[in-house]
């Protein structure tokens, strides 16, 4: 018989605290769990993206302050900051950095290890599971993330989406940001290197803030 596998232990405030370039690499192999009436669903991070909110990230969405949309990354650290990309799809962050900052890090891309079947269901048009969480918009489907979700503590065990230690990686690769056109260069996306559910990076893409 087979082992399920399972999460580890919640992560914790402190660990979310310090500069997105420097906690968004810590949350890769974290798992992010989502909890429904119709199942458990759980992806491995893989890929993140950090986004600054200390006013010296022209790509955030908290670079000019506080909105009604982005009012939960200025919250404390291990909030979800979930909002709607291109009119068609949802995006999720970890709230990071001191509250009142504004910093956060995109969930871009991660490997389902539980409820594949559920994951599938939501996710249709993926072929193989290598796709099923490869890209931020398929991460959060695969999950069952959506506006319901926004604001809610992912640090709390009663939480029907939390964020759990799992499987640190051998090697991590920093590369510049995509899908943005302000301060792309910057090193701040990191992958698991290696791994196969990592999003395909396509240079020269340069479109609007989808993060932070």
């Amino acid at each position: 018989m087979t082992d399920v596998p399972r999460p580890g232990q919640l992560v914790t405030h402190d660990e979310l605290l310090g500069r997105p370039e420097v906690v968004a690499p810590a949350l890769l192999g974290c798992w992010v769990v989502t909890e429904r009436p119709e199942g458990t669903t759980a992806v491995r991070l893989t890929e993140v993206e950090a986004y600054s909110g200390a006013g010296d990230d022209p790509a955030a969405h908290s670079h000019r302050g506080p909105t009604p949309r982005s009012a939960v990354m200025f919250g404390p650290p291990g909030h979800l900051y979930v909002y709607f990309s291109y009119g068609m799809h949802w995006c999720a962050n970890v709230v990071v950095g001191a509250e009142g900052e504004g910093s956060a890090v995109l969930l871009r891309a991660g490997e389902v290890v539980l409820g594949e079947e559920l994951a599938r269901g939501r996710r249709p048009a993926s072929a193989v599971h290598r796709d099923l969480a490869r890209g931020p918009a398929r991460l959060t489907a695969a999950l069952g993330i959506g506006p319901d979700d926004r604001d809610l503590l992912l640090l709390d065990p009663r939480s029907p989406v939390r964020l759990h230690r799992g499987t640190a990686p051998v090697a991590v690769t920093a590369g510049p940001r995509v899908g943005i056109t302000h301060a792309a260069e910057l090193p701040w996306r990191f992958t698991e290197t290696g791994a196969p559910t990592v999003s395909a990076f396509r240079a020269g893409v340069r479109r609007r803030p989808p993060a932070g």
